[in-house]
């Protein structure tokens, strides 16, 4: 046992049972010849440190070992660009904050963690479970961290506040519909590749000259039932559901709007290939013309072969009573979960002023293409982004009209009831029910699951 060893074993023994020893007898150990060091034993030095008088025993201060970061952690359920893009902040902060924030999987029904990145799909856990979280508002006054609601853009900040106006989640990862188009298809279809459609009437003419130009797929959408349901029926001005939480989206706009479609995949003119994402990546190949999904995939866009980026708000009916309303703001909220040390609650409070900031958000908007929650972070983002993500928010920001967030239940955020929106639309489309009676099956089955738990009508669960 070497002399430093030896110190280690000493201060260990002084620290444990007596405080600290002498510094003459710590020089005098410390000075033993190697052998008789070797057998030096914890239980001998003890019986040495005890033998001595308390007045021997002077105050030695320890060096205090440096306390490691809190851990914590940041769960979540995005994938690819998303996941990578919450990583690069996450890294960030830690190097700021001196944190050890860890990102971890966020798995359906899995308890909260001190920070949960909530997506639409898991809205209904949020609802159902509101004790498992706790207001953002509350968090941050009892933490002493500034969160200045009145500085938050009104189309986003609306639906994850209570009814005092104070907010209970930050909306990080908002977005809302648009059509993203390959200006290229449309060269080669003869078609102005500065005038997308405006309606979905002319969008009809627009995919049959791009499927006689060649292409297989001239439409597409990811998020079916978020952008045909809500999405179609905000844009119409006929909500999903009524204000006594009633599902209501199997009214005459609703039904014409899907009769459209039913005939556009008999003609080969639309084609869908999963309830999620999964069309947006035959758009990213080149093989569909035209694609409806959230404006925050003009980042995963922007790297493309052979697509040449254009985007357009999301076509309207203008045969319906009072012209183009608003679309909807919604994508994944950072909550607060229930239970956590004084020392998380702490850091979780830093975490969110950090990701307030300008430069945090002109980051957000570059890496994952969110809409900026602050008049401050647009202005900053407007100076510092790439074209095609500067053109996607502003047409989404025109299609909300400041009316995008406002509480509202959507049908895509109800787990049960999407899943049944998602089969009635599927039967649709595969003419196997005609448009009406799907949507109808879909409103009937979807408000028996509403009245067997009230607690999913909710917009927000404080």
């Amino acid at each position: 046992m070497n002399s430093r060893t030896f110190k280690n074993e000493l201060d260990y023994l002084f620290n444990e049972f007596a405080g600290a020893m002498t510094t003459g007898i710590i020089r005098a150990l410390q000075n033993c010849p190697g052998v008789f060091m070797s057998f030096v034993s914890r239980p001998l030095l003890l019986a040495i440190s005890l033998s001595l008088p308390l007045s021997a025993l002077a105050a030695k201060p320890v060096k205090p070992v440096p306390a490691a970061a809190a851990e914590f952690e940041l769960a979540h359920n995005l994938g690819g660009h998303g996941e990578e893009a919450l990583k690069m902040v996450v890294e960030r902060f830690n190097k700021e904050a001196a944190a050890n924030l860890k990102v971890v999987r966020h798995e359906k029904g899995q308890k909260p963690s001190a920070l949960t990145l909530v997506s639409r799909y898991d809205m209904a856990d949020v609802l159902t479970n509101p004790k498992a979280f706790v207001p953002l508002h509350e968090l941050m006054a009892k933490s002493g961290e500034p969160l200045n609601v009145n500085e938050m853009s009104a189309d986003l900040k609306a639906g994850v506040v209570d009814a005092r106006g104070r907010l209970v989640a930050l909306p990080v990862a908002y977005s809302t519909p648009v059509l993203f188009y390959n200006k290229t298809a449309f060269r080669k279809a003869g078609l102005d590749p500065e005038q997308p459609p405006k309606t979905w009437f002319e969008m009809q003419g627009m995919l049959d000259k791009l499927q006689s130009a060649g292409y297989s797929c001239p439409y597409t959408t990811s998020w079916p039932v978020w952008v045909h349901i809500d999405n179609v029926s905000a844009v119409s001005g006929v909500p999903a559901m009524s204000d006594k939480g009633v599902l209501t989206f199997n009214g005459l706009p609703q039904v014409k709007h899907l009769a459209m479609m039913t005939t556009w995949v008999k003609a080969g003119y639309f084609k869908t290939y999963g309830r999620r994402v999964e069309g947006s990546a035959k758009f990213e190949a080149g093989e569909c013309a035209m694609i409806t999904t959230d404006s925050r995939e003009a980042v995963d866009f922007r790297e493309a072969k052979g697509v040449e980026l254009g985007v357009a708000p999301l076509p309207f009916h203008d045969d319906v009573y009072g012209g183009r309303q608003h679309t909807l703001a919604d994508g994944a909220s950072l909550w607060v979960g229930a239970g956590q040390s004084a020392a998380n609650r702490k850091l979780a409070a830093k975490f969110i002023s950090f990701m307030l900031k300008p430069e945090m958000q002109i980051e957000m908007v570059r890496s994952y293409g969110q809409m900026p929650l602050t008049a401050a972070a647009r202005a900053a983002v407007r100076s510092k982004i790439l074209i095609n993500e500067d053109a996607s928010l502003q047409v989404a920001y025109a299609s909300l009209k400041g009316n995008g967030s406002k509480p509202a239940v959507r049908v895509a955020n109800i787990d049960p009831v999407r899943i049944i929106a998602n089969e009635e639309l599927e039967a649709a489309f595969a003419d196997t029910k005609p448009p009406k009676a799907a949507l109808d099956a879909a409103v009937s089955r979807g408000n028996a699951v509403l009245n067997a738990k009230p607690a999913l009508k909710k917009s927000q669960p404080f």
